[in-house]
Order: structure tokens, then sequence, then C-alpha cells
């Protein structure tokens, strides 16, 4: 079984070691990465971002936690072949130790599009969920993306919401979306929408009812069309796995994880946990 440790420094340069603990006749050797019966184990070292709540963030005890946190554990809890680690980092790092190797899984809320395909492996999803707008509760002007023109938003370099919304402006929009790039938390990007000093925002349905409903936001989804929730991507986030060495036999090793923990119900478990309710996806 896995022991998971504690952040002892900041957000950047935190992490988490996965610990191997002894169980029954396996123990681990106290010297390199091998198991009693010498049998080497491969290190896998996955990236989040530490953001956004509650896909990922740093709870009361200072440790890493969230949805995408909770079931990559789940995930190598079943696979004692790998000696895993959390590292968490900047988001656009998450993506340069991908490409590099460095980092052999990245675990942030990933939605899947065309640019990502080209360079990562996608997992099964691990979560599947609305695309919505988040628009004030007396605004009656946005229902669609034909509407966001000319408005603005705060984003984040990278994420899926944003690609989208570049996108639109550089191939659709007659009038470009206002597009103010920020790395700000959630909550004061919410608020603003809230305070009319932002128009609208691109979020999760499960994680704007969580904000609505823990900072008591006078906020309302719109649901978007099944054609503008295609401009964002497929309704699902992903863990995303480097084109390393070993990735092929990972990615089949974590799938089967998946489709392992869809069937039991753990992820149907941890969804009611950290989005009240259950966003499992269906098994692959």
């Amino acid at each position: 079984m896995k022991k998971w440790g504690k952040i002892g420094l900041g957000i950047v340069a935190a992490t988490l070691t996965l610990a191997l603990v002894a169980c029954g006749n396996e123990k681990v050797a106290e010297k390199g990465n091998t198991t009693a019966n010498n049998t080497q184990k491969t290190k896998i070292t996955i990236a989040t971002g530490g953001n956004p709540k509650p896909f990922s963030y740093l709870n009361d005890n200072n440790e890493l936690d969230g949805y995408d946190i909770q079931v990559v554990k789940k995930i190598f809890e079943g696979l004692p072949q790998y000696d895993a680690t959390i590292e968490a980092t900047e988001f656009a790092s998450v993506f340069a130790g991908l490409d590099s190797d460095r980092y052999q899984i990245g675990a942030n809320n990933f939605a899947k599009n065309a640019k990502r395909a080209e360079k990562y492996y996608f997992s099964d999803p691990i979560f599947k969920n609305q695309y919505v707008i988040a628009v004030a509760e007396n605004r009656d002007d946005i229902k669609s993306f034909a509407d966001l023109e000319g408005k603005s938003t705060e984003v984040s370099s990278g994420v899926n919401y944003t690609v989208a919304l570049e996108e639109y402006n550089e191939s659709l929009a007659k009038t470009p979306v206002k597009l103010k790039y920020t790395e700000a938390e959630m909550v004061p990007i919410l608020q603003n929408v809230e305070s009319g000093a932002s128009d609208f925002n691109l979020i999760d349905n499960s994680m704007l009812q969580l904000y609505i409903n823990e900072y008591g936001l006078k906020l309302k989804a719109i649901p978007l069309s099944q054609e503008d929730s295609d401009r964002i991507g497929v309704p699902y986030s992903y863990l995303l796995l480097s084109k390393g060495s070993n990735s092929e036999q990972l990615l089949k090793d974590v799938n089967a994880r998946i489709k392992e923990l869809i069937k039991d119900g753990s992820i149907t478990e941890i969804s009611q946990k950290y989005l009240h309710g259950d966003f499992a996806p269906e098994v692959q």
C-alpha cells in the first residue's frame, strides 16, 4: 500500500512522495528503488498546478487535495509496479515537464483538444461534466458564444476555455471577446463577474455550483448548446501522459485501473465528496 506525504514548502516547489510501506512479506529496500524480491519499480512523477479547486488545491493541512489528486492516488494504489510521486508546479510547467518527460502524467482537470492530442496521450476520461457560461443573476443578454462578442472575461493562459475563446476570436468573431489574462484564483474571478467588473466566465457547471454554494455568489449558469460545447471540447477531463519510453504501457495500466474504479464505484465516491454529485464517466 502507499503512504501519501504532506507538502512542506510552497505550491511551486511542493512535492508529495508516495512512499511504499511494508505490507505482509513485501518490504521496500532501503537503498535504490527495488522491493525485497529485487523487482525494480518504474518511477512516475505526476504534475499538477494546484488549482482550480475542487480538482487540485492545498487543503487546510497544507496537503495537495482535490478530485484529480484523489483519483490518481487511487489509481496507483492498485499499480504496485510503479513508484509514484505527485509534484505541484506552475500550470505552464506541467506541459513543459510532459514535453521533456520530466513528468509522466499531468493531473489538472485537463480537457482534450487537437493541439494537446498531437503532443500527449490522453487517459480514459476520469470526469464528465457540462460547460456553462457564468453570468450575474440579473443579466439576460448572454445565451451563447455569439453573445460573448465584445464582452470581457478573465482567463488563464493555456486552459481549454481560453483556447476556445482565442480560436473563436481568430476564426468567427466579428467583434473579439475581450480576454484579460490573469493568474488569479477562481473565487476573485467569479466575484468580478458577480460585481460586473467582468461580463462572464466559462466554467464547468459542477465547479460553478460549488463556488456558488460555498461563497454565496449571486451567479447563474447558462448551459451551452452542443455546437458551443464542441468549441471547447467533449465534456470530459482526462489525465495527460507524456510520450516517453514507457508511456504506452503506463497508459494501458492507468486505463485498466480507471475502468476498475468506475465499475467498483470508487470514482463516484470521490466525485460525491469533492463535487457534490456523481460525475463519474462511463466505462470506455
